[in-house]
């Protein structure tokens, strides 16, 4: 890249802490460019309120905010709901959010005619990867400008200073600087205490925790929920027809009244490393529990197995950025075959962070009570005995083989 030939820059803008002093820094580093700030919403509610002015003051030209929240719940998240695709329990709050985001830049950039694309992803995380891979995906010539690759600021207490000095506005502090990342799905949490894994997460800490409250401090009386699908994606919940999106806010409130959906896990990052996060995903928790107990009565067992399995490539896919990729596509199109007769109604009760079935109907269901019951039926147990021969012949073959009684 020759730093000459840039002369206006579309940035990945959130207004946090790494993006704001991005702005001074690229106009600093490359010929006091243009730079277009670009902030998607993906839910992440109060944290863009004042954007414009911040993104402004601090140097951009002009702030575009793009109302994604329909795309990322309709187009990202519902697949991974439908696939029960998870990365090592975790719920890809952050990685199917990325893909969805970096799209949208790429689409402004090529409308503002930049130079290149700018984001606040470091050299250390999975972002990175997940914003770049999909810009080579829908503009492959187009340069990328990642500073925490070039930069000499090498942590975040660097960054405050760097901010202070360049009188960029902070709505953090030194003793509250997590990291994290919020939208409508889930909120994460890293750094800090965080990074000693013997330290236990402060979610009994008033401000630690904000999409929800502690098991502890939860109510002592369950709260039920009854959620509707049609071919694996919600439509109803309890017995109000509402967009998959108004779902999913719902239930982040009901459910994070309930202590659910926290999670602490020490997870294997794409580049090599192992970091904690403390997730907080409420409502994407109770779906996903929710869409997998409406499997088990709809779906044969095959293709329940073999769906399973699958859901770990899937899941591996999008925490590695490779959502536009065949692979995830050719897998996308096997999940919404096996969602074709996943409809119904499922209810659960929600206590103290627990999840718990309370019920559970479809039209298509492969559950027969008749066939199942202890009581009298027309299941002709003697059928048992030729089954049992034949499926367990090699066993039985091998044994003889081995004492030498094979003829």
């Amino acid at each position: 890249m020759n730093k000459e030939n840039i002369k206006k820059v579309v940035l990945a803008y959130s207004g946090g802490l790494d993006t704001s002093i991005i702005i001074p820094w690229l106009k600093e580093n490359y010929n006091n460019c243009e730079v277009v700030a670009v902030s998607g919403n993906v839910g992440q509610a109060d944290e863009l309120e004042g954007l414009e002015e911040k993104a402004l003051k601090t140097g951009a030209s002009k702030l575009y905010v793009l109302d994604l929240t329909d795309d990322y719940v309709d187009n990202y998240i519902i697949p991974c709901v439908k696939a029960g695709a998870l990365y090592e329990e975790y719920l890809l709050g952050t990685s199917h959010a990325r893909p969805c985001i970096a799209k949208a830049l790429v689409d402004i950039a090529l409308k503002e005619g930049a130079d290149a694309i700018a984001h606040g992803c470091t050299g250390k995380g999975n972002d990175q990867v997940r914003f770049e891979l999909t810009i080579k995906r829908f503009a492959p010539d187009m340069p990328i400008i990642a500073p925490w690759r070039e930069w000499d600021i090498k942590s975040r207490e660097e960054e405050i200073d760097y901010a202070e000095a360049h009188n960029v506005p902070l709505k953090i502090n030194r003793e509250t600087n997590y990291s994290k990342d919020k939208n409508l799905w889930h909120l994460s949490h890293e750094g800090l205490d965080l990074e000693d894994t013997g330290n236990e997460p402060q979610y009994e800490k008033a401000g630690f925790l904000e999409m929800g409250v502690s098991p502890i401090q939860a109510p002592d009386t369950p709260t039920y929920v009854e959620l509707e699908f049609v071919q694996g994606a919600p439509v109803a919940l309890d017995g109000k027809k509402m967009s998959a999106k108004e779902i999913i806010l719902a239930l982040n409130e009901i459910g994070g009244k309930n202590g659910i959906g926290l999670l602490d896990i020490v997870e294997n990052r794409l580049v090599g490393m192992k970091c904690r996060g403390v997730y907080e995903t409420p409502g994407g928790a109770i779906l996903y529990k929710a869409h997998s107990v409406l499997e088990t009565l709809c779906l044969d067992k095959y293709t329940m197995h073999e769906k399973q399995k699958l859901a770990v490539t899937y899941g591996e896919l999008v925490y590695n950025g490779q959502w536009f990729t065949p692979l995830r596509e050719a897998l996308a199109a096997f999940v919404d075959k096996t969602q074709e007769r996943v409809t119904g109604k499922v209810r659960l009760k929600l206590y103290k962070g627990n999840m718990i079935n309370a019920g559970v109907w479809s039209p298509y269901t492969l559950y027969s009570e008749e066939i199942a019951t202890f009581g009298e039926s027309n299941y002709n147990q003697k059928d048992a005995e030729g089954f049992i021969n034949l499926f367990g012949l090699p066993i039985q073959v091998q044994a003889m083989s081995d004492m030498g009684k094979l003829k």
